[in-house]
């Protein structure tokens, strides 16, 4: 019989509205009626229910449908109030006094300041008000300083899970790479409320992403208010980057609009260094190459509330980079008595460029009191990019004297990426559970030009053998079911399972050749809790994820930095699978320890190979190992002073790892330790003082060992004229440590040693400024703010 009404409850959601009662009240202080008091309905057990704020005379009006609940009003300056009620007909509360805060208004301020880190059932939430190195900055460096995260060689993985996919306010950047960390850093860390760390993302959210998910929830502007601000910047490494970044936000009665821009150009440095050791001797190989860091985007994002229930949605997004560079190459060659053999100078110029436009339109609708709530979403994502390279490649004696030419070509790459996503999202409390359940379709098409013209005869020649065109699609089917039912004050389980069924389809026009891809496959997730305590607290969650390959990868053609190096796709590459399982406690929210084994089978990943006979160097990608990541992570928040707060994290991390494939070497593994402390030091009022440390030991995992990496990082800010202005200072990584070193692999018993240095030791000024009108005349009050709390996460 349970079976049976649930069931109905999936196909026919309910659309009538319950019986509800009127709940009025009036607040006032002890002098005056109060104005925009906050009044929340919650629950006994804490959920809320719903919400409105108080008129200009204090007055406050609701529906609600019969029960007993929790009434909270909450104000700036004067003490939470608030009371049980049994709702059985229609409720005046009559009028209601707030007491004012014996503290002044900074002591207020203080008082609410929000934690760095919140542990919740199935995220952890990374606030970064209290982060002043990220004063200035942007979205990837912020996403970089959050716990258990870590930003290494354009790839984001939280700690021993892997690679994580990123989200802005609930919806999936369709980016991966190089191209999403571009877009990161079009994005203004002060434009972010919080990051939430879900590295078991329950089974609303889509299942990509072996790491899981970085969510980051942008600012959204105060009600009956507009504000503005400008943030100007200069970066200084071993060239110069200048940023200039503004945001506008307004917000009165039922319209919500934002718009901001965002504008950046200078230079970086980049510096690598690879060892390769044949057997009949030594080859070296140092890139020095300008970068060129320009970009341009922008954002519009417009809601209009169409009655008290439903709210209508628009969001464009448009971001433009050209990464531009210039490398200088030299490849040494040594014989076997380690004596300098020949000398090869590779001079390259790069014309690159990528653009992207993201649109989205949603409707959010709440059907009764109950806070049942229906929302749909339809997004487009548009990506085009360019790669033109020229080169040349001059084989020179030790003394430097010209013997011939190695190489000299052009490589023109193109690709377009088109995908359309439509889901519907229903939220659906029942008196047994909360219940959750959903769709989402997805259409991506992708093309990619790969044209190499030899140019060594000094007139371009096309190539065709190492020419294509390549077409991949890849749709995507999913529905997803979930429920959360809190048994007592000490027990909360949260369940929910999501089907995807994908095609995919790639072509090779020069070769002639299809590869297709069919899947069904089942992700569920589970979540439990138990408080024990007042000051412990226990969870447990799983979760199977899927990690699909870039489109990028999966073109079969080869791309040369010279005769004997080169990187290709494969067009065969497979999606790899993980399961994640994960037990947590946190102790008075202070100390979080975290246990957590994460297995990934048919495991994808860069392969260095080399031709020990051709002395050719090889980047490849194979679905060659499956590996078992574990590890425990211990989290600890402090206030030492009231001056002195510390955020301090420490994981120790293992593998084993089994190669599926025959790449002739032998995989091996090792402990890794990871250590970051984060010091905030308030020097006054106005004015705090930051400082950073982190360090990981070298390890070994699978195929490859990786050197330390360790960051010393100093922030300044100063808040002037009160808070309207801030100006910051950071020095990051400034003993020049904080880069990718000894990466090393040994394959077909060549070894590689290889180090990237993107300029991670730079100097940092920026000054914000802002401005508006907190408190717009409004003649008309809106129906109050908690859904567009809840829409953020609250």
């Amino acid at each position: 019989m349970k079976k049976a009404t649930l069931l109905i409850f999936l196909v026919l959601p309910l659309f009538c509205l319950a019986q509800s009662f009127k709940l009025k009240g009036k607040i006032t202080s002890e002098k005056m009626s109060l104005e925009w008091a906050d009044i929340s309905i919650s629950s006994l057990e804490g959920k809320i229910i719903d919400g409105t704020t108080t008129k200009q005379d204090g007055t406050f009006e609701m529906n609600i449908k019969k029960g007993s609940y929790k009434i909270g009003i909450s104000l700036l300056g004067f003490t939470d109030y608030e009371k049980e009620v049994v709702i059985e007909n229609d409720t005046d509360l009559g009028i209601i006094i707030l007491k004012e805060s014996a503290t002044n208004l900074v002591e207020v301020v203080v008082q609410s300041k929000k934690k760095t880190i919140e542990q919740k059932t199935d995220r952890l939430v990374y606030n970064l008000e209290n982060n002043v190195t990220t004063v200035g900055g942007d979205a990837l460096s912020a996403i970089n300083t959050a716990p258990g995260v870590v930003v290494k060689n354009d790839v984001i993985t939280i700690l021993g899970k892997g690679t994580s996919r990123v989200m802005i306010d609930g919806r999936i950047i369709e980016l991966t790479g190089e191209e999403l960390n571009n877009y990161l850093k079009s994005i203004s860390s002060g434009d972010i409320k919080n990051i939430e760390i879900i590295s078991n993302p329950p089974a609303k959210y889509e299942a990509e992403g072996t790491g899981g998910l970085i969510n980051i929830i942008m600012k959204k502007g105060v009600r009956d208010s507009w504000k503005n601000t400008t943030t100007v910047s200069y970066d200084q490494n071993k060239y110069g980057i200048g940023t200039l970044r503004n945001n506008f936000f307004y917000n009165k009665n039922k319209f919500r609009f934002s718009a901001s821009t965002n504008g950046k150009t200078g230079y970086k440095n980049s510096e690598e260094n690879l060892e390769m050791y044949f057997p009949d001797g030594l080859s070296t190989m140092k890139a020095v190459t300008k970068v060129k860091d320009e970009n341009f985007s922008g954002k519009l994002a417009l809601d209009y509330d169409l009655s008290k229930r439903t709210t209508i949605g628009f969001q464009f997004l448009n971001d433009r980079n050209n990464p531009d560079f210039k490398s200088d190459i030299r490849i040494d060659k040594y014989d076997t008595q380690n004596k300098l053999d020949n000398v090869t100078l590779n001079d390259s110029y790069t014309d690159k460029g990528s653009k992207n436009q993201t649109y989205n339109v949603h409707l959010i609708t709440k059907l009764d009191s109950l806070n049942r709530k229906l929302s749909f979403d339809a997004d487009y994502f548009n990506y085009n990019s360019k790669f033109d390279r020229a080169f040349t490649a001059n084989n020179y004696t030790p003394e430097m004297l010209f013997v011939d030419v190695n190489q000299s070509g052009r490589n023109i790459s193109n690709q377009a990426i088109d995908n359309w996503s439509f889901k519907a999202d229903m939220e659906h409390p029942l008196q047994a559970l909360n219940l959750s359940y959903g769709a989402k379709v997805s259409f991506i098409n992708s093309e990619s030009d790969v044209l190499y013209y030899n140019t060594i005869s000094g007139t371009p020649e096309l190539d065709p053998t190492q020419s294509n065109r390549f077409k991949y699609t890849e749709n995507n089917q999913a529905v997803y079911i979930n429920g959360n039912k809190k048994i007592n004050e000490k027990w909360n389980f949260q369940a929910g399972l999501r089907l995807e069924n994908t095609q995919t389809n790639g072509f090779s026009e020069t070769l002639n050749q299809e590869t297709i891809n069919n899947y069904l496959k089942l992700f569920p997730t589970f979540y439990a809790s138990y408080q024990k305590n007042e000051n412990n607290n226990f969870s447990l969650n799983y979760g199977k994820r899927i990690n699909r390959p870039r489109f990028d990868l999966l073109n079969p053609f080869k791309v040369y930095i010279n005769s004997n190096s080169y990187s290709e796709g494969n067009p065969f590459l497979r999606p790899s699978f993980s399961d994640n399982f994960e037990l947590s406690h946190s102790y008075k929210e202070v100390l979080r320890t975290s246990v957590f084994v994460n297995l990934v089978t048919n495991g994808y990943g860069v392969l260095f190979t080399s031709n020990p006979e051709t002395n050719t160097q090889i980047v490849t990608r194979e679905n060659y190992f499956k590996n078992l990541n574990y590890g425990i992570g211990e989290s600890y928040s402090a206030s030492f002073t009231d001056w002195w707060s510390s955020e301090n994290t420490l994981y120790f991390l293992g593998a084993k790892t089994e190669f599926i494939k025959d790449i002739n070497a032998t995989p091996s593994n090792s402990l890794q330790v990871d250590f970051s402390t984060n010091n905030t030091f308030v020097l006054g009022k106005t004015t705090k003082l930051q400082i950073d440390f982190s360090y990981s030991t070298p390890f070994k995992s699978g195929l490859y060992e990786v050197g330390y990496v360790s960051s010393f990082d100093i922030g300044f800010k100063q808040d002037l004229f009160n808070k309207s202005m801030q100006i910051a200072f950071l020095a990051n990584d400034i003993f020049n440590t904080g880069y990718l070193k000894d990466f090393t692999s040994v394959v077909n018993g060549v070894k590689q040693v290889y180090s990237q240095n993107e300029s991670s030791r730079f100097v940092r000024l920026s000054m914000i400024y802002n401005f508006g009108n907190k408190k717009i005349n409004v003649k008309e009050r809106a129906f109050g703010n908690q859904d567009e709390k809840k829409r953020t996460g609250n």
